[in-house]
């Protein structure tokens, strides 16, 4: 049994107390400064806000700057903020954190600086303090696995990467349940890119609901699997392109971390449904208001982040805008609010690999 801290009590900081729970590991759940009133109502009822399931009366809850009682012995740090939060957990984490205990995140994004883009766990390491940066102990988790699913014990299947493989075996050891299945994976930069993408172009095949919806009515019953398809493998292609680009491995865009996680995004994530509503032609501004208030949409929140590093790749030459038509599109609507018009005819020309 490890004592194991949970940063983050979003819906999948909170889904991964069942499997950390199941396994017998003392799990305690942190609220960050945004999470007060989340970790106030499941100290109500033990039930999540945002997500249908009761807590086991085992899993310990903090608020945020109770952080460092709650670090106190602990053995692992899971990571679920959100990715715009990376800068609040180094400040939080910093002068707490042992270079001896792993941190392991859930949390799924790229960071650019304007230049260029940073995998997370990169840009966590240069945030943190100077003298044990280079010994701090790192990994990651991809692959499909939506909240809702892990709290009810599905079958759930995922890469641990990092760069070294003795901690990731010892991770796998430590986490694996009969329903929580892990592989690992030395390849972090194909890992983390697949799991960061996979969220803005889930959201580009929910483009196309929407874009079919207003272009037909709603009354049209066919369904959409043609042109969903035809998205999805052009995304699979611009993934493909981007972590070669960034120096990852195909293996990882073809297995778990990219075919397997951008496949359950589009089809139960929240990613998709904001898609949609693009589609719809309705600016994301007023999409995030009216109709997903208070919940996370990962991929659009990345792409409004990292938008302007993209340009400027683009720009310098460094990414070829032949093969990111559909990348292209997603930034201008994100970050330009442009019309949802899917290049259709830009699909498939770009460098193939």
């Amino acid at each position: 049994m490890a004592k194991i801290v949970i940063l983050g009590s979003g819906v999948m900081g909170t889904a991964m107390t069942v499997p950390l729970n199941d396994a017998n590991h003392a799990v305690h759940l942190v609220g960050t400064h945004l999470d007060g009133d989340i970790i106030q109502e499941i100290k109500k009822n033990r039930v999540h806000p945002l997500i249908d399931f009761r807590l086991a009366d085992t899993v310990e809850l903090y608020t945020y700057d109770q952080l460092g009682q709650a670090m106190k012995g602990a053995e692992l740090i899971i990571l679920g903020v959100n990715s715009l939060g990376i800068k609040w957990a180094a400040e939080m984490l910093g002068p707490l954190l042992s270079p001896q205990v792993p941190v392991l995140f859930l949390t799924k994004g790229l960071v650019g600086d304007g230049q260029n883009l940073l995998i997370l766990p990169d840009a966590l390491r240069v945030l943190l303090p100077a003298q044990h940066r280079d010994n701090y102990r790192l990994a990651a988790i991809g692959g499909p696995m939506l909240a809702t699913e892990l709290a009810a014990r599905r079958n759930t299947s995922v890469v641990i990467t990092g760069s070294d493989q003795a901690l990731l075996d010892e991770l796998a050891d430590l986490l694996r349940t009969p329903y929580f299945h892990i592989w690992t994976s030395t390849d972090q930069i194909g890992v983390e890119v697949c799991a960061a993408l996979k969220n803005a172009y889930a959201l580009g095949v929910g483009l196309v609901t929407g874009w079919l919806e207003k272009k037909r009515g709603p009354e049209d019953k066919a369904a959409l699997f043609n042109p969903a398809a035809t998205i999805f493998a052009q995304s699979m292609l611009e993934i493909s392109y981007l972590v070669d680009r960034m120096g990852g491995q195909m293996n990882s865009v073809l297995t778990l971390s990219g075919a397997g996680d951008l496949y359950v995004t589009c089809l139960g994530g929240r990613n998709s449904q904001m898609g949609r509503l693009l589609g719809l032609g309705i600016p994301y501004a007023e999409a995030k208001v009216k109709h997903m208030r208070n919940i996370t949409i990962e991929g659009a929140e990345m792409i409004r982040a990292i938008g302007p590093t993209i340009e400027t790749m683009l720009d310098r030459g460094e990414l070829d805008a032949a093969a990111v038509p559909l990348l292209r599109t997603v930034v201008a609507i994100l970050c330009h609010d442009a019309a949802a018009k899917i290049p259709w005819k830009e699909f498939f020309a770009g460098p193939q690999l």
